[in-house]
């Protein structure tokens, strides 16, 4: 598996912060945000979709539309040779 970074928090100032990857090998996203605890907006996601045990509820700010836009505009896998 190769993860091709495509932005990070643009106002992080450490290591550690919210960032967009894509899995060049199957063009699954992969997001690093914060981990939602909050208990209303948890319950507001699962009034939708249920949250598996397996999964996770993370938050990327707004700041980021840009990136997430970005990843969302990258041609799929199968049409790009130059991402595996």
């Amino acid at each position: 598996m190769a993860l091709l970074c495509i932005g990070i928090d643009p106002e992080t100032n450490e290591d550690k912060c919210p960032a967009v990857f894509l899995d060049t090998d199957t063009g699954d996203f992969v997001l690093v945000g914060w981990t939602v605890t909050d208990p209303d907006t948890l319950a507001k996601v699962a009034e939708r979709t249920p949250v598996a045990d397996y999964e996770t509820v993370v938050r990327l700010p707004a700041r980021m539309r840009e990136i997430i836009t970005k990843a969302l505009e990258v041609p799929d896998v199968g049409e790009r040779t130059d991402l595996r």
